[in-house]
Protein backbone atom coordinates (compact mmCIF):
# COMPACT_ATOMS: atom_id res chain seq x y z
CA UNK A 1 0.00 0.00 0.00
CA UNK A 2 1.08 3.55 -0.69
CA UNK A 3 1.28 6.31 1.85
CA UNK A 4 -1.87 8.13 2.84
CA UNK A 5 -2.62 11.47 1.18
CA UNK A 6 -2.43 14.79 2.94
CA UNK A 7 -5.51 15.43 5.11
CA UNK A 8 -6.97 11.93 4.56
CA UNK A 9 -10.41 12.59 6.11
CA UNK A 10 -11.23 15.72 4.10
CA UNK A 11 -9.89 13.95 0.99
CA UNK A 12 -12.29 11.09 1.70
CA UNK A 13 -15.14 13.63 2.00
CA UNK A 14 -14.35 14.98 -1.49
CA UNK A 15 -14.09 11.49 -3.03
CA UNK A 16 -17.41 10.45 -1.51
CA UNK A 17 -19.13 13.56 -2.83
CA UNK A 18 -17.54 13.78 -6.28
CA UNK A 19 -16.78 10.22 -7.41
CA UNK A 20 -18.49 6.83 -7.67
CA UNK A 21 -15.64 4.96 -5.97
CA UNK A 22 -16.55 2.22 -3.52
CA UNK A 23 -16.16 2.65 0.22
CA UNK A 24 -13.35 0.08 0.23
CA UNK A 25 -11.42 1.95 -2.49
CA UNK A 26 -11.69 5.29 -0.65
CA UNK A 27 -10.87 3.66 2.69
CA UNK A 28 -7.78 1.95 1.28
CA UNK A 29 -6.55 5.15 -0.37
CA UNK A 30 -7.16 7.41 2.66
CA UNK A 31 -6.11 4.77 5.21
CA UNK A 32 -9.48 4.85 6.93
CA UNK A 33 -11.90 2.13 8.02
CA UNK A 34 -14.69 1.35 5.50
CA UNK A 35 -17.31 1.98 8.18
CA UNK A 36 -15.86 5.45 8.72
CA UNK A 37 -16.16 6.14 4.99
CA UNK A 38 -19.76 4.86 5.12
CA UNK A 39 -20.40 7.23 8.03
CA UNK A 40 -19.09 10.12 5.89
CA UNK A 41 -21.50 9.13 3.13
CA UNK A 42 -24.40 8.94 5.61
CA UNK A 43 -23.53 12.34 7.11
CA UNK A 44 -22.72 10.86 10.54
CA UNK A 45 -18.97 11.49 10.32
CA UNK A 46 -17.20 14.71 9.31
CA UNK A 47 -20.48 16.61 9.03
CA UNK A 48 -19.98 20.20 7.90
CA UNK A 49 -16.37 19.61 6.75
CA UNK A 50 -15.48 20.86 3.28
CA UNK A 51 -13.74 18.25 1.14
CA UNK A 52 -10.24 18.65 -0.24
CA UNK A 53 -9.67 18.03 -3.95
CA UNK A 54 -6.69 15.61 -4.33
CA UNK A 55 -6.46 16.41 -8.06
CA UNK A 56 -5.71 20.08 -7.39
CA UNK A 57 -3.00 19.18 -4.88
CA UNK A 58 -1.43 16.72 -7.34
CA UNK A 59 -2.12 13.60 -5.27
CA UNK A 60 -4.47 12.00 -7.81
CA UNK A 61 -5.16 12.30 -11.53
CA UNK A 62 -8.53 12.25 -13.29
CA UNK A 63 -7.38 9.24 -15.31
CA UNK A 64 -6.57 7.34 -12.10
CA UNK A 65 -10.01 8.06 -10.65
CA UNK A 66 -11.78 7.11 -13.90
CA UNK A 67 -9.89 3.82 -14.18
CA UNK A 68 -10.77 2.88 -10.59
CA UNK A 69 -14.43 3.81 -11.06
CA UNK A 70 -14.67 1.35 -13.97
CA UNK A 71 -13.04 -1.46 -11.97
CA UNK A 72 -14.25 -1.65 -8.34
CA UNK A 73 -11.52 -4.16 -7.43
CA UNK A 74 -8.78 -1.73 -8.50
CA UNK A 75 -7.06 0.35 -5.82
CA UNK A 76 -6.20 4.01 -6.22
CA UNK A 77 -2.51 4.82 -6.59
CA UNK A 78 -1.09 7.97 -5.06
CA UNK A 79 0.54 10.17 -7.72
CA UNK A 80 4.31 10.59 -7.57
CA UNK A 81 5.14 14.18 -6.56
CA UNK A 82 6.89 16.15 -9.27
CA UNK A 83 8.97 18.18 -6.81
CA UNK A 84 11.05 16.49 -4.12
CA UNK A 85 11.22 18.67 -1.04
CA UNK A 86 14.49 18.50 0.91
CA UNK A 87 14.40 17.10 4.39
CA UNK A 88 14.15 19.83 6.97
CA UNK A 89 16.88 19.47 9.56
CA UNK A 90 16.07 20.61 13.04
CA UNK A 91 18.52 23.33 14.07
CA UNK A 92 20.68 22.55 17.06
CA UNK A 93 19.81 24.81 19.93
CA UNK A 94 18.24 24.82 23.36
CA UNK A 95 16.04 21.79 23.84
CA UNK A 96 12.35 22.59 24.18
CA UNK A 97 10.87 21.24 27.38
CA UNK A 98 7.10 20.71 27.65
CA UNK A 99 5.30 22.66 30.37
CA UNK A 100 4.39 19.44 32.16
CA UNK A 101 8.08 18.52 32.49
CA UNK A 102 9.53 21.87 33.46
CA UNK A 103 8.78 21.36 37.14
CA UNK A 104 11.01 18.24 37.10
CA UNK A 105 13.95 20.09 35.59
CA UNK A 106 15.60 21.06 38.96
CA UNK A 107 15.47 17.40 40.05
CA UNK A 108 17.22 16.38 36.83
CA UNK A 109 19.88 19.08 37.31
CA UNK A 110 20.57 17.84 40.84
CA UNK A 111 20.90 14.27 39.53
CA UNK A 112 23.43 15.34 36.89
CA UNK A 113 25.44 17.41 39.38
CA UNK A 114 25.70 14.50 41.82
CA UNK A 115 26.19 11.59 39.42
CA UNK A 116 28.26 13.29 36.71
CA UNK A 117 30.38 16.03 38.31
CA UNK A 118 32.64 15.97 35.26
CA UNK A 119 29.95 17.62 33.14
CA UNK A 120 30.40 21.31 32.46
CA UNK A 121 27.67 23.88 33.02
CA UNK A 122 27.16 24.30 29.28
CA UNK A 123 26.64 20.54 28.85
CA UNK A 124 24.03 20.35 31.62
CA UNK A 125 22.27 23.41 30.22
CA UNK A 126 22.23 21.76 26.79
CA UNK A 127 20.87 18.46 28.12
CA UNK A 128 17.93 19.72 30.19
CA UNK A 129 17.44 23.19 28.67
CA UNK A 130 18.06 25.20 31.82
CA UNK A 131 19.69 28.55 32.56
CA UNK A 132 23.03 29.23 34.20
CA UNK A 133 21.34 31.05 37.08
CA UNK A 134 19.19 28.04 37.97
CA UNK A 135 22.13 25.67 37.62
CA UNK A 136 24.36 27.72 39.91
CA UNK A 137 21.58 28.04 42.47
CA UNK A 138 21.20 24.24 42.61
CA UNK A 139 24.98 23.74 42.81
CA UNK A 140 25.28 26.22 45.69
CA UNK A 141 22.06 24.98 47.36
CA UNK A 142 20.57 28.47 47.18
CA UNK A 143 17.61 27.39 45.07
CA UNK A 144 14.27 28.41 46.56
CA UNK A 145 13.14 24.75 46.63
CA UNK A 146 16.45 23.08 47.56
CA UNK A 147 15.00 21.28 50.59
CA UNK A 148 12.35 19.52 48.48
CA UNK A 149 14.52 18.58 45.48
CA UNK A 150 15.01 14.89 44.72
CA UNK A 151 17.66 13.66 42.24
CA UNK A 152 15.92 12.10 39.23
CA UNK A 153 17.34 10.72 35.99
CA UNK A 154 16.66 13.18 33.13
CA UNK A 155 16.29 10.27 30.70
CA UNK A 156 13.49 8.79 32.82
CA UNK A 157 11.85 12.21 33.01
CA UNK A 158 11.99 12.55 29.22
CA UNK A 159 14.14 15.70 29.31
CA UNK A 160 16.88 14.13 27.16
CA UNK A 161 17.69 10.85 25.46
CA UNK A 162 20.17 8.26 26.68
CA UNK A 163 22.29 8.81 23.56
CA UNK A 164 22.58 12.54 24.27
CA UNK A 165 23.55 11.88 27.88
CA UNK A 166 26.18 9.29 26.94
CA UNK A 167 27.58 11.61 24.29
CA UNK A 168 28.07 14.48 26.76
CA UNK A 169 29.54 12.19 29.43
CA UNK A 170 32.05 10.69 26.99
CA UNK A 171 33.03 14.14 25.75
CA UNK A 172 33.61 15.34 29.31
CA UNK A 173 35.73 12.26 30.07
CA UNK A 174 37.94 12.89 27.01
CA UNK A 175 38.44 16.56 27.85
CA UNK A 176 39.38 15.84 31.46
CA UNK A 177 43.17 16.09 32.06
CA UNK A 178 44.60 12.79 33.36
CA UNK A 179 46.26 12.91 36.79
CA UNK A 180 49.99 12.11 36.67
CA UNK A 181 51.19 9.45 39.07
CA UNK A 182 53.87 10.37 41.61
CA UNK A 183 56.73 7.95 40.96
CA UNK A 184 59.32 9.79 43.12
CA UNK A 185 58.74 7.52 46.11
CA UNK A 186 60.05 3.95 45.97
CA UNK A 187 60.04 1.01 48.33
CA UNK A 188 62.72 0.92 51.04
CA UNK A 189 65.09 -2.11 50.83
CA UNK A 190 64.47 -4.97 53.25
CA UNK A 191 67.93 -4.54 54.84
CA UNK A 192 67.08 -1.03 55.93
CA UNK A 193 63.65 -1.85 57.33
CA UNK A 194 64.98 -4.93 59.16
CA UNK A 195 67.88 -3.01 60.69
CA UNK A 196 65.52 -0.26 61.81
CA UNK A 197 63.32 -2.83 63.58
CA UNK A 198 66.36 -4.39 65.35
CA UNK A 199 67.51 -0.98 66.62
CA UNK A 200 64.01 -0.22 67.83
CA UNK A 201 63.82 -3.51 69.74
CA UNK A 202 67.14 -2.79 71.43
CA UNK A 203 66.00 0.65 72.47
CA UNK A 204 62.81 -0.82 73.95
CA UNK A 205 64.79 -3.36 75.98
CA UNK A 206 67.10 -0.60 77.24
CA UNK A 207 64.09 1.47 78.26
CA UNK A 208 62.54 -1.45 80.23
CA UNK A 209 65.62 -2.88 81.94
CA UNK A 210 67.58 0.33 82.35
CA UNK A 211 70.55 -0.70 80.29
CA UNK A 212 71.31 -2.27 76.98
CA UNK A 213 71.70 -6.07 77.34
CA UNK A 214 75.30 -7.25 77.07
CA UNK A 215 76.19 -9.37 74.10
CA UNK A 216 76.68 -13.08 74.75
CA UNK A 217 80.30 -14.13 75.55
CA UNK A 218 82.03 -16.13 72.92
CA UNK A 219 82.68 -19.76 73.96
CA UNK A 220 86.31 -20.95 73.53
CA UNK A 221 87.00 -23.88 71.25
CA UNK A 222 87.03 -27.30 73.06
CA UNK A 223 90.26 -29.41 72.87
CA UNK A 224 89.13 -33.04 72.60
CA UNK A 225 92.60 -34.55 73.46
CA UNK A 226 92.86 -32.65 76.71
CA UNK A 227 89.37 -33.78 77.74
CA UNK A 228 90.22 -37.47 77.20
CA UNK A 229 93.57 -37.03 79.04
CA UNK A 230 91.76 -35.67 82.09
CA UNK A 231 89.36 -38.62 82.06
CA UNK A 232 92.31 -41.08 81.99
CA UNK A 233 93.93 -39.37 84.98
CA UNK A 234 90.69 -39.64 86.97
CA UNK A 235 90.45 -43.39 86.27
CA UNK A 236 94.07 -44.02 87.32
CA UNK A 237 93.57 -42.19 90.61
CA UNK A 238 90.46 -44.28 91.34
Amino acid sequence: MNNAPLMPKVTAVWLVENTSLTFDQIANFCKLHPLEVKGIADGEVAAGIKGHDPITSGQLTREEIAASEQRPERQLQLAIPKVQLPEVKRPRGPRYTPLSRRQDRPNAILWLVRNHPELKDAQIMRLVGTTKTTLQAIRNRTHWNSAALTPMDPVTLGLCSQMDLDFEVNRAAKERVPVEEDRSQTLVPAEVTTAAQDDENLENEEHVFGERPAPAEEQPDIDVDSVFAKLKDLKIKE
